[in-house]
């Protein structure tokens, strides 16, 4: 029985790294991009105009899919740290690089990403979304290497 508040133990003190690790993330990815995704979400709920929901959309397309990508790096990163520091380590350097694919991303299109997203383009929202999925899933798999 003394063991399984060992297990409780280390289960709350990696919640307690890895939910303030996410909340970073998240701030980071609504810092970095030009677009304020909360924003362009907030506004197509309080409206009727079909261009503000369709930025809505896309705006909770895009982040979402950073946060699902964030959060499968984190899930990699627990799962394979030593220590809390491993797991802090990793939680920055997968934030840090799904900023850059994101940029990757904006640089190697053949439309800009930033202002598709604020127009409502729901297509690019959806395909920035699963780019930051795969990312997630990639650098997850090169945390176990």
């Amino acid at each position: 029985m003394e063991s399984q508040w060992m297990y409780l133990l280390n289960f709350l003190v990696y919640l307690g790294v890895t939910l303030p690790l996410m909340a970073f993330g998240i701030f980071v990815f609504a810092f970095t991009t030009p677009y304020k995704e909360y924003e362009l979400i907030k506004n197509g709920a309080e409206t009727n105009d079909p261009q503000k929901m369709a930025a809505a959309k896309a705006a909770a397309h895009d982040l979402g899919g950073k946060m699902i990508g964030l959060a499968i790096v984190l899930a990699s990163a627990i799962f394979h740290s030593v220590n809390l520091w491993d797991l802090v380590i990793w939680g920055v350097v997968g934030t840090v690089f799904q900023v850059i694919v994101f940029y990757l991303f904006e640089l190697l299109t053949p439309f800009k990403v930033v202002s598709e997203i604020p127009k409502g383009n729901v297509s690019v929202g959806i395909f920035a979304s699963r780019l930051s999925i795969a990312a997630g899933l990639l650098m997850a798999a090169l945390i176990s290497y």
